[in-house]
Parts: structure tokens; C-alpha cells; sequence
């Protein structure tokens, strides 16, 4: 499926295209195998593939050679926290799922079905995935509620013996962090000096935060729809009171305005709009990464007049920050070098690489490459398999 991101392409959709093109869905399963005569059914299933099935058995290894199961990966939802539509349940969740999988063809050449779930209770999502363990390769988490997704990604990956992943978190965290890495080129800024401000501490701005940290940011300011995340706050879920004890080194409290005065950095995650008057605050040669879809936190036009780099999670303007830069290479690279675990090390691996492919026309309107750019997956996917193997 490939992807046409020029506004004028999307403004000429009409609410018909889009119904018609999903009708059936957007999946389909396709033999590789010719199925024309008896000799081929021969061997595409009886007698043959019992020959295959009594391998297997005897060498379980081949499963990973004659099936495609280890090369599958399952897009996993319950539909609790759906794009911009937050929780619509199983069946509605489908077609995004299946845009999911068709990405992961298009752009990582990997096999992927979804899977959409109808329980929200965690013990049996996990359950579930791990009798269907022999079926499938990686397990790519999607839009699915905090804070139970930290619980639910921490105890799968400790279940499964295969690479798990919520792209919500950790693909969005993987392309913030390239995007960052050459907009502080851009604006001049040492990442060990800058302070950066989260707004949102959800899934994706709580993965933000840890990778921001993994790479040595100077400090890390989480905000939510309570303020900003300190260490006095008495209201904090477990994972917030986490980040509370390593985030915000001068204890600020406040809101959004008490968080970006002085600050370098501003990563928007939630639907909290951010005041010109409040963006006036930040530090010289600022960067802002209004992320939200599809009203950003501040749009550009705005945001340039306080910011050395602006980005946003849009195809419209320059520099879209889109997971797609990062989740297809990131399980390829997983996959080919047959790592059981994503690591931190493996997301930062695939951060660098993502930057280092815009450092041929790095300016303050290009920090990313596109995600149509088909150097991505393959340096993504390079560079993941070593760190993979450094493990």
C-alpha cells in the first residue's frame, strides 16, 4: 500500500473513496505456491505438507524454517485508545489494524495480520497471545489504553520468546528522538544542555521521557491534565510516580506555562493546546514539536515565530514526525537477527539511523526523511540488527 502525503492528493478524497476502498476490508491472503495442477496440490498440502508437519515434530526448529509464522507479526489491539477516537472496542478498532498490517508490508516486508481483541482485562490478552504463541513471529501492541499498556507490554515481553513492541509508545519515542537529534543540530543545542517539556504523560509521552533520559537530555518536564508531574504530587498513578522520582530536577510545579519558561524543548502528545503567550517563554532557538492529529497543539505559522525547528505529526506541513519512519524496520531488524527482545539500545540504534538519513539536506524544514523514503527501513532495520547482536 503506498501513501500519498501531498495536501492536494488529500484534499480531493471524498468521503465515498474512502468507504468504497474499505469495502471487504483492506487484507487479503495470497499463495506463494502454484495451485493449478494435482502435482501442486500435492505439494502445497495432501499428501505433502504431512511430510512438513512430521519434521516439525520430530525437529521443532523447522518451524521457524517451514512455516511463516516466524517472519508474522500480529497487530494486537482491544481498541480501548483508537487514534483520535479513544475507546471504541474491538470490531471498530479492525480497519485501523489492518492499515497497520498493510504497512507493515509496504514497508518492511514482513507478513503481519491483526488481531483485535474482545477483553480489556489484561491477564487474558496475554493468555490469548501466548496460546497463540506458535502462530506468529513479534507481537506489535496498538492503541491500547494507559496505563494498563505499560503493564500489559512490561508482562508479555516477559511471557512471549519473541520481540513485543506498543508502537504507540516506542515507535513515536524512536522518531521524536531522531527528529530530535538534528533539530538541536539545527538550532545550535547541545542534547546534555537542553530541558524539554512533555505535554501528556500517556503512553507515547511517558516513552518519550524514557528515551530522552536513556540518551542523556539535560532534564525532562512531564506534564498532564493535572499539571506538571513532581515529586509532592499525591494523585500519580505508579508508572507516573516513576518518572516523578527521575524527571524535573528543579521541582518545578505549575501547569504548561510554568514548564515551558526557559525551557528548549516542547513535545505536544495530548489535545492541550499550547498559548502563544506561553511559547514567548521558551528559550532562544527553541524547538516545538506539536505531535497532536489532526489539530496540532499550535500550528506552524504560530509556533515558527518562537521556534528555531517546528514539527508536527502532519503530512501538510515539513517535518512529519510518523511511526512509520521507525516500527516496520524496527521488527524486520528484530526478526532478522532473531532477537527475542526490542531493547532500549535496539530504539536508539533505529533513532540514529532515522536522523543520520536527513543529514544530506538537514535544515530547519527537513530533520526527518519522508516516510515514503525507501532508504528507512533498510538502514533502520541494519542498524537494529546490530545493536541486536551487541546485546
Amino acid at each position: 500500500m503506498s501513501i500519498d502525503t501531498s495536501l492536494n492528493a488529500a484534499a480531493a478524497i471524498t468521503e465515498a473513496d474512502i468507504f468504497d476502498a474499505h469495502i471487504g476490508g483492506k487484507l487479503t491472503v495470497q499463495s506463494k505456491m502454484p495451485l493449478a495442477t494435482k502435482r501442486d496440490l500435492s505439494i502445497a498440502y495432501t499428501p505433502g505438507v504431512a511430510q512438513v508437519s512430521r519434521a516439525i515434530a520430530a525437529d521443532p526448529a523447522m518451524h521457524a524454517t517451514h512455516t511463516w509464522a516466524s517472519r508474522l507479526v500480529v497487530v494486537v489491539s482491544d481498541g480501548t485508545a483508537v487514534l483520535g477516537l479513544g475507546d471504541i472496542g474491538a470490531a471498530a478498532s479492525l480497519p485501523v489494524m489492518e492499515g497497520k498490517s498493510a504497512l507493515f508490508k509496504e514497508f518492511g516486508g514482513l507478513d503481519s495480520i491483526p488481531l483485535v481483541l474482545n477483553t480489556t482485562n489484561v491477564d487474558e490478552i496475554i493468555e490469548t497471545l501466548v496460546r497463540l504463541r506458535p502462530s506468529f513471529g513479534a507481537v506489535n501492541l496498538e492503541d491500547i489504553s494507559a496505563p494498563r499498556c505499560f503493564e500489559l507490554e512490561e508482562r508479555l515481553i516477559e511471557a512471549l520468546d519473541c520481540p513485543v513492541m506498543h508502537d504507540d509508545q516506542h515507535g513515536t519515542a524512536v522518531v521524536v528522538l531522531a527528529s530530535l537529534l538534528n533539530a538541536a543540530k539545527v538550532a545550535g543545542k547541545e542534547l546534555g544542555q537542553m530541558r524539554a517539556v512533555i505535554s501528556g504523560a500517556g503512553a507515547a509521552g511517558i516513552a518519550i521521557a524514557e528515551i530522552l533520559i536513556n540518551v542523556g537530555l539535560g532534564d525532562v518536564v512531564l506534564v498532564d491534565s493535572k499539571g506538571i508531574i513532581h515529586r509532592d504530587r499525591d494523585d500519580l498513578n505508579a508508572i507516573k510516580a516513576k518518572y516523578a522520582a527521575i524527571t524535573n530536577k528543579d521541582g518545578l510545579i505549575g501547569g504548561i506555562r510554568e514548564a515551558l519558561d526557559g525551557a528548549d524543548v516542547v513535545v505536544g502528545v495530548s489535545s492541550s493546546k499550547f498559548v502563544e503567550e506561553d511559547l514567548a517563554k521558551m528559550n532562544e532557538n527553541a524547538i516545538i514539536f506539536a505531535l497532536s492529529n489532526p489539530d496540532p497543539e499550535v500550528m506552524p505559522d504560530v509556533a515558527r515565530k518562537y521556534a528555531a525547528v517546528v514539527a508536527t505529526g502532519r503530512s501538510d506541513f515539513p517535518n512529519q514526525i510518523n511511526n512509520v519512519l521507525a516500527f516496520p524496520g524496527i521488527f524486520r531488524g528484530a526478526l532478522d537477527a532473531g532477537a527475542r527482545r526490542i531493547t532500549a539500545e535496539m530504539k536508539v540504534a533505529a533513532a540514529h539511523a532515522i536522523a543520520e538519513l536527513a543529514q544530506d539536506k538537514l535544515s530547519a524544514e527537513y530533520i526527518v526523511p519522508s516516510p515514503l523514503d525507501p532508504r528507512v527501513m533498510p538502514a533502520v532495520s541494519a542498524a537494529v540488527g546490530k545493536a541486536a547482536q551487541g546485546q
